[in-house]
């Protein structure tokens, strides 16, 4: 993966996150773990720069099997995370199934569109 494509990762997750005033925002990586050299660690190290400017802290969690992923974003919502940031396209449909539960939290997906 390019030095441009993390670059832009990490400039999406803060640009995203620097909106949220009171909220404690969220991460689920997906399996490849947040130090895989790519999409996860990029968002890892964005929350990072997020949390070293702001002083705010962050949730997250590292995907083991796919029966978590939905787990994950239920937990994150019902703790009143926003944003949620799910990384990689494989968190679409987890989701596509949580997010209508929770109509005021905002849900953003790397490397996929919903």
């Amino acid at each position: 993966m390019t030095m441009l494509i993390r670059a832009a990762a990490t400039a999406a997750i803060l640009s995203f996150c620097a909106g949220v005033a009171l909220a404690e925002p969220a991460v689920v990586y997906d399996s490849g773990g947040k130090f895989d050299k790519g999409f996860n660690e990029s968002a890892y190290n964005g929350m990072e720069q997020f949390k070293k400017e702001t002083g705010t802290s962050y949730l997250e969690f590292e995907v083991q099997t796919d029966a978590q992923r939905e787990q994950a974003f239920e937990r994150f919502a019902q703790k009143g995370a926003d944003p949620i940031v799910g990384v990689g396209f494989s968190q679409e449909d987890a989701i596509k199934k949580v997010a209508p539960k929770f109509p005021k939290t905002r849900f953003v997906i790397i490397d996929s569109v919903i």
